[in-house]
């Protein structure tokens, strides 16, 4: 009976600790960012950052990839080169900032306001931008 209680004990410590490391994004880095606002460079991969206030934040070739943005104010934040691939931006607060060379695609942008944001060499395939506010800035909604 011992044998299995401490069995079952141990299979469970071991799933527990699975389940922590299958969180994609590095803690150090996200720590990193919330006390800084500087992490160019950092796996940010599936992190939660839903209603962060990352105003001006140094995001340069991050990575973001499947993130969550959503309610963010990202205003005047350079995420130049960063991976945003399927992350979800609803909601999300962009004013100018600049995703030059980043990679957009197939990112949720619905009801997100991007004014004036700079976009040279950003991948925008598949941005859904339902409700959008995105004036004057390379990203558009239908074509011209």
């Amino acid at each position: 009976m011992r044998t299995q209680i401490l069995a079952v004990a141990l299979l469970s410590t071991g799933l527990l600790m699975t389940a922590q490391s299958a969180r994609a994004e590095d803690p150090a880095d996200l720590q990193q960012l919330l006390e800084t606002g500087a992490c160019a460079s950092c796996d940010l991969s599936g992190a939660n950052l839903s209603g962060t206030h990352l105003i001006g934040a140094d995001l340069r070739n991050a990575n973001l990839r499947g993130a969550d943005l959503s309610d963010a104010n990202l205003e005047g934040a350079d995420l130049t080169g960063a991976n945003l691939q399927g992350a979800t931006m609803t909601g999300t607060f962009a004013s100018n900032a600049v995703f030059n060379r980043a990679n957009l695609a197939n990112v949720d942008m619905t009801d997100a306001v991007a004014y004036n944001a700079q976009t040279e060499g950003t991948i925008l395939t598949n941005v859904n931008l339902a409700g959008a506010e995105v004036g004057g800035s390379g990203i558009s909604i239908g074509s011209d």
